[in-house]
């Protein structure tokens, strides 16, 4: 390999999990360079077989692997450049191991494939000791066994979009106790078709978010929607209460703020993506499905409701299943279940027959689908519920939200603290990537509830365990 001068760019060596978790991760490492150990290239080999999204990873890796290296062939060891098609900004080079290496490794069996790649970063340490040399891996106890052994070694970062999820956009904003002395001096307000609007001028202004929820808790409190911003100036609209019981949804009232914001937006149909944060019990599903119950059965706004979620087990795999895809579904849609039985036990004076009517029509219009079937599907007017969305990758959640069609509207519900799935983290996790991605936008809205409402007992469970 051509050596590079003193203070030049660092060598990457690539994980086999790297490329199956992001095979682009090839085109990240901008000036520096990488290399695949071939215990790499044959772990990729052994996993492309399949329709996985682990597999379908592997196979894209390899692809990007044949286009680098495809036309480089004469000298592998000059290392072959990774400026190709839309990455031609980039310095790097890509190296394969091309010699067999016979490092020993103290305490370490030599044949298991992370102990080979070790044996590899130790060797180019040895040959190179002027350039930084770095393991990149997902996996945790190779980066453990990498700094025993007295190298540096890295978590892939590039996919996360924040560092830390405590800064995720919230959807909303407490006001300070001093906004309305900087902000009303030219307020304008007035009443659109039963709504009212206010138009505010101030330095807080310009931090706003659109559909960002604002509220100020002192001597008079105040709920608002921001609907649209010019520099200083935000128009806000007064959310409508449904905390009160005049205007419940299919019988559900808000129990706190977070909850009447939630519902604020499920029922807005000028908004087409809703995305909701919280841990369990603080209301996701059921103000989710009661806002599109009423508005499929009682508005006729949207023609049925579907609803899907990741099938990652939290304990052992039940197996096959047989049946209908509903069918095979079903134990995943315990959550769903659970919340109809609220939502239809609200009304006591239809009796026993008239429950089990409401209930009938309500399953006919409620339509269960698995993911693995989702590609290349469009939903025109649909009601689209992704239930535990925190274990879908940036890339499936894109899959998924772009199989909306006119009329559609989409609310992602999930908690990030709770992912099933292996090596998404809070920070690379779908859910976060499109509540950072699409905050701002006119047709989104987000809201993280915080109170459980379940119990005193959940509640206290949430705390103490």
């Amino acid at each position: 390999m051509a050596k590079k001068p003193q203070g030049a760019a660092k060598l990457f060596v690539l994980d086999t999990n790297v490329l199956m978790h992001d095979p682009s991760s090839l085109f990240r490492f901008e000036e520096h360079d990488i290399f695949l150990p071939m215990v790499t290239l044959e772990e990729l080999d052994n996993n492309k077989k399949g329709v996985t999204e682990v597999a379908r990873n592997a196979r894209q890796a390899s692809r990007y692997l044949e286009e680098i290296v495809g036309t480089n062939l004469v000298n592998l060891e000059l290392g072959c450049p990774l400026a190709i098609n839309g990455n031609r900004h980039l310095t790097g080079r890509l190296f394969l191991q091309t010699t067999q290496v016979n490092v020993e490794l103290p305490g370490l069996a030599g044949s298991i494939a992370d102990n080979q790649i070790l044996a590899v970063v130790l060797d180019l340490r040895k040959r190179f000791p002027e350039r930084q040399v770095t393991l990149v891996s997902k996996d945790i106890n190779i980066r453990i066994k990498a700094r025993a052994l007295g190298m540096p070694a890295e978590d892939y970062f590039n996919d996360k979009v924040l560092e830390d999820s405590e800064i995720l956009y919230s959807g909303m904003k407490e006001l300070p106790a001093d906004f309305w002395d900087k902000h009303s001096k030219a307020m304008e307000s007035w009443q659109e078709s039963g709504r009212m609007f206010y138009r505010l001028t101030g330095p807080l202004c310009k931090t706003f978010l659109i559909n960002e929820f604002v509220f100020f808790e002192y001597d008079k409190p105040f709920h608002a929607i921001v609907r649209s911003l010019d520099g200083n100036t935000a128009v806000l609209e007064i959310v409508k209460d449904h905390l009160q019981a005049k205007h419940n949804v299919w019988g559900i009232t808000a129990r706190n703020r977070e909850q009447n914001f939630a519902l604020n937006l499920l029922m807005d149909p000028e908004v087409d993506f809703v995305s909701l944060l919280g841990q369990a019990g603080t209301g996701k599903t059921l103000l989710t499905l009661a806002s599109a119950l009423t508005q499929v059965l009682d508005k006729k706004i949207y023609s049925e409701i579907i609803m899907t979620r990741v099938t990652v087990p939290v304990g052992e795999d039940i197996g096959f299943l047989p049946g209908t895809e509903e069918e095979k579904m079903a134990p995943w849609m315990g959550a769903l279940e659970d919340n109809l039985e609220v939502l239809n036990r609200g009304d006591d004076e239809a009796g026993e027959w008239g429950r089990a009517a409401t209930q009938d029509l309500i399953r006919s219009r409620i339509k269960v689908k698995s993911l693995n079937f989702m590609r290349g599907r469009t939903f025109l007017n649909k009601f689209l519920i992704i239930d535990e969305a925190q274990n879908l990758t940036p890339k499936q959640m894109k899959t998924l939200i772009t199989r909306a069609g006119p009329g559609t509207k989409v609310v992602c519900l999930g908690n990030i603290a709770q992912i099933d799935t292996p090596y998404l983290t809070e920070g690379s996790s779908g859910l976060t990537y499109v509540v950072d991605r699409f905050k701002g936008w006119s047709h989104n809205g987000h809201v993280t509830l915080q109170r459980g409402e379940r119990s005193r007992l959940a509640d206290f469970a949430a705390e103490a365990l």
